[in-house]
């Protein structure tokens, strides 16, 4: 099945208010910056946002809270180089904010993908991340239930692609990003580079395209610390 997408728009159009959308991330190399922007474009609200941190300067995540977009964070990492944008939505009250240690962040998401409603973690007991959760004592040592996260919507960065939605990622792009891909009910991919299938050695697929709904082909993709060193602000 040919999942190619000619536009980030046309890919993006079923996107609607009360979204809940994981973006991948961990820096530059896996922050979808197009597919953002073009989102930003079509301007859906109450959006609930899961990423490992909550923007940085004036583009990208943090242009979409800017914006307006965005109801809720979840995320390991609210600050950043320049946090403007959230920081200024979080003290008027207009956004929320769940907390989640990084590893239990990739845990909950890794959990959502693989129908696995609940685990236990020792990371945040006894610590107010903990408060109203459920704990349990295994083998002397106290954990704390985490429930799983899903979404809607998965928003990728992702190296190269075929049209059958097989993917491989450029370093610390492959941080969160297969594990978004297989927690939300539609995965939306940009790649550099798109391949027809077999163009891929099977050896180096990190995501199989089972996970994948719609790719598109962005060879000139932005990369996010650039533009913040540019000083770029998008609206």
């Amino acid at each position: 099945m040919d999942k190619t997408f000619t536009s980030a728009v046309d890919a993006l159009a079923d996107i609607g208010d009360g979204a809940t959308i994981m973006i991948g991330g961990f820096g530059g190399s896996g922050a979808p910056i197009e597919l953002i922007h073009a989102l930003i474009d079509k301007r859906p609200k109450n959006l609930t946002i899961i990423n490992n941190n909550a923007g940085n300067g004036r583009i990208g995540i943090a242009a979409m809270i800017d914006a307006g977009m965005v109801k809720k964070m979840i995320c390991s990492f609210p600050r950043s180089s320049d946090p403007r944008a959230f920081t200024d939505k979080y003290l008027a009250g207009e956004i929320e904010l769940e907390l989640v240690p990084q590893g239990t962040l990739a845990e909950r998401i890794r959990a959502g993908g693989a129908g696995i409603p609940a685990f236990y973690t020792p990371t945040s007991y006894g610590t107010e991340l903990a408060t109203g959760k459920p704990t349990a004592e295994f083998d002397g040592r106290m954990y704390v239930q985490e429930r799983w996260l899903k979404a809607d919507f998965a928003l990728i960065k992702a190296h190269i692609g075929d049209t059958r939605g097989n993917l491989t990622y450029n370093k610390a792009a492959r941080n969160f990003s297969p594990l978004m891909c297989m927690a939300a009910e539609r995965t939306i991919v940009q790649v550099s580079t798109l391949v027809q299938p077999g163009g891929i050695d099977p050896e180096d697929v990190v995501t199989p395209g089972i996970f994948v709904d719609r790719i598109v082909e962005l060879a000139e993709a932005k990369q996010e610390e650039d533009l913040i060193r540019a000083g770029v602000v998008y609206a």
